[in-house]
């Protein structure tokens, strides 16, 4: 008759907190904390922490790599371990804490496909008093606009509109009267390979795809 003991499924076993340790690791932690001696637990931990550096190499790049594998030896077990660490021990509460909400920047963007890159860059033009710099800075922001206007938007645009949109955007401090200096739509369109527009005409193909096929069932 087999052993029923002879083997061991994974859901028959205790819980592993970071299983990228293996179930060996987890083993040696949990006779670690069964020790009655302090002195055999603390050189016990020790080698534990030998052991996990070995098995995580990458982790000897990390900032603060001792101090992350000690956390991570009072995590595998249950922060039941009571050895001498030569870090902080972490609490148990500030780990399982969820952390604090990022509140979000909730300022408007005026004409979204330009983003806040831009209208930053406009900020700092405005504040520029070297008149030839600020001529430079107001070219090299229109140009900007003209190719994210391409990329975002359509395939076409008269350059007076990216004159009107930075007028607009500046608050009618900057304005331009040559425009010349522009590239050309089809010069920007090569370079960047209308590559938002392909993406956006494969989407729409696919679309119309489904449809149809929808359509014939």
């Amino acid at each position: 008759m087999e052993d029923s003991n002879a083997l061991e499924y994974n859901t028959a076993r205790p819980t592993m907190h970071i299983p990228e340790y293996g179930r060996n690791v987890q083993k040696m932690i949990d006779h670690a904390v069964s020790l009655a001696d302090r002195d055999e637990r603390n050189k016990v931990a020790q080698a534990i922490i030998k052991v996990m550096g070995e098995l995580n190499p990458q982790l000897r790049d990390v900032e603060e790599y001792k101090p992350k594998l000690w956390t991570h030896l009072f995590i595998m077990s249950n922060f039941e371990l009571d050895v001498d660490s030569p870090y902080p021990i972490p609490k148990q509460e500030s780990l399982a804490a969820k952390p604090e909400k990022v509140d979000y920047p909730q300022s408007r963007i005026k004409i979204g496909h330009y983003g806040k890159t831009i209208e930053k860059l406009i900020d700092k033009a405005k504040e520029m008093t070297d008149e030839k710099e600020k001529e430079a800075m107001v070219k090299t922001i229109a140009s900007m606009m003209k190719r994210f206007h391409l990329m975002y938007n359509s395939n076409t645009i008269e350059d007076s509109i990216i004159s009107s949109h930075l007028e607009k955007l500046s608050d009618g401090e900057l304005t331009i009267d040559d425009l010349s200096f522009l590239p050309s739509t089809n010069e920007i369109l090569k370079s960047t390979g209308g590559v938002v527009n392909k993406q956006r005409s494969g989407k729409r193909k696919n679309k119309n795809n489904n449809r149809k096929r929808k359509r014939s069932k």
